[in-house]
């Protein structure tokens, strides 16, 4: 048996709170395109990363061509001819292509001067882009690119530095079909040519396509293998699945739906969003999760209701009444509430108090003649920290400076001070603990039983299964499904979401 291009073997990797590799093992041959595939949160990423060299991993053993290696960072990893193509495109938009495949490592002449040897990069250049059909002028700034071309300009930058093997990070998530099909043509020549490829992506009809292998990661761990003739999408979702729910999760026997509907969206299309409109609805005291893999277009949807994307066509119903939401202050007036997915840069002031933070969004109920009263705005982050139990020393403390479960407990109090009818929680419980998570999920079903609808966004699928009452489905930004609570699997959840009809 051949000895493989490289080897991963028992790898783990821990951060604060989470194991997010637990002996994770794999090998890749040359000429071999190796698909990983898992749900989000199965550890693709870290893994990936450690493969080229930006994160060290705890434990484990990697070996290229035999020989152990330990990277010392990207730059290493690059020098033993290992290429991360990240899903959002590391290029210099604003130089050319050729400029761009030489960056960091132009060729000079002219000694002590240095002098740019343009010609030179331009020949060498062409070469490089015929061998990935990239038909444009060596001196065309990427930027004027389509998504497709800027793809094959990673992938042109990858081998110029000789590289044996590509990492493909979701590679078609922002492709054309026609920019898709001509990538995969790309995929099958650089195969033949000798290069090992790992493909990851959440479009299992892409996989079963162009992968030689796939292995299947679940929470941190080898869920399994599939060879070439046994990929197919109910094979992968089956090995993607198997969790247990976890035991904080308390299901009630019969939703809290009411007959009101508080928030009804009507053939809504927005920017970013797909040519598809979408329709539907969220009733009083119903707790219904949008899901989907990443890339699908949720917290997109999420904007548009809250003003912050600008929607084309459509209408927003709220309470019965038609809105107009173009800014996130006309949202909250008309009583919609988004609790953003990145807490840090959209929900706080990370240097501003935990008073502040409270009191910001409801200044307009803590002044009287353009004069914010402090003891009132004391009084309600008081409130809102005792209803949530946020664990800090005091008021005056730097949200930035609380743990994550904290930070999300402050974005929450300072949106049900303004007690909304409708709350989109977009990722409610990512990067918290455990207790902080039950925490929170209380307090949802508690806000549900007061006869808020909640929306609520997530790639967990512990937590889908787990809140729900009812389940609306996204693929590539199109509606594919709905399911009620008894309809609620992990494999329904999964077919729909990778383009599959219902079973």
């Amino acid at each position: 048996m051949t000895v493989p291009l490289l080897a991963v073997h028992d790898v783990r990797k821990h951060f604060p709170g989470v194991q997010a590799l637990a002996q994770v093992s794999l090998s890749l041959h040359a000429g071999e395109v190796l698909a990983v595939v898992g749900e989000n949160g199965a550890g693709k990423s870290t893994l990936m990363k450690i493969l080229a060299g930006i994160y060290q991993p705890d434990a484990g053993e990697i070996r290229l061509d035999g020989t152990p290696v330990r990277f010392a960072g990207v730059a290493d990893a690059l020098r033993h001819g290992i290429s991360l193509i990240h899903q959002e495109l590391n290029l210099a938009e604003s130089l050319s292509v050729a400029a761009n495949l030489f960056l960091g490592r132009e060729d000079v002449w002219g000694g002590w001067l240095r002098l740019l040897d343009n010609r030179r990069m331009t020949h060498e250049a062409r070469a490089l882009m015929d061998r990935v059909g990239l038909h444009c002028s060596p001196e065309t700034r990427v930027g004027n690119l389509p998504p497709g071309q800027r793809q094959l300009v990673e992938i042109a930058h990858a081998l110029a530095l000789s590289s044996r093997i590509l990492i493909m990070d979701e590679p078609t998530s922002s492709l054309t079909q026609q920019e898709t099909s001509r990538l995969f043509e790309v995929v099958g020549q650089l195969r033949r040519s000798g290069v090992a490829i790992v493909y990851i992506s959440h479009r299992l009809a892409e996989v079963q396509q162009i992968a030689d292998r796939a292995v299947v990661l679940r929470d941190g761990r080898n869920a399994g293998e599939l060879a070439r003739g046994e990929i197919n999408r109910d094979a992968l979702v089956r090995l993607m699945v198997g969790r247990e729910l976890g035991e904080f999760f308390h299901k009630r026997e019969q939703p809290l739906a009411t007959d009101r509907v508080r928030l009804q969206v009507r053939a809504l299309r927005f920017t970013g969003g797909p040519a598809e409109p979408i329709s539907f609805l969220v009733h009083g005291g119903e707790i219904v999760a949008l899901a989907g893999l990443v890339g699908a277009g949720r917290t997109e949807l999420a904007e548009a209701l809250f003003g912050v994307r600008p929607v084309l066509a459509g209408a927003v119903l709220l309470d019965g009444q038609p809105v107009n939401i173009r800014h996130p202050r006309q949202a909250l007036a008309a009583g919609l509430a988004l609790v953003p997915e990145d807490r840090r840069h959209h929900g706080l002031l990370l240097d501003e108090s935990i008073q502040h933070n409270i009191g910001l969004p409801n200044l307009d109920r803590l002044s009287r003649l353009r004069l914010v009263s402090r003891q009132r705005e004391a009084a309600l982050a008081r409130e809102g920290c005792e209803r949530l139990c946020v664990r800090a020393p005091g008021l005056g403390q730097p949200a930035g400076l609380l743990s994550g479960g904290n930070q999300q407990k402050v974005v929450l109090a300072k949106w049900l001070a303004r007690q909304p009818a409708v709350i989109i929680f977009d990722e409610p419980t990512r990067g918290i603990d455990v207790g902080a998570k039950s925490e929170i999920y209380a307090l949802m079903e508690q806000l549900a039983q007061q006869g808020t609808a909640i929306l609520m966004i997530s790639s967990d699928m512990e937590e889908v299964l787990g809140m729900s009452d009812r389940v609306l489905v996204l693929h590539q930004g199109r509606l594919t499904g709905e399911l009620s609570r008894p309809e609620l699997s992990q494999e329904a959840l999964l077919r729909l979401a990778t383009g599959g009809a219902r079973a």
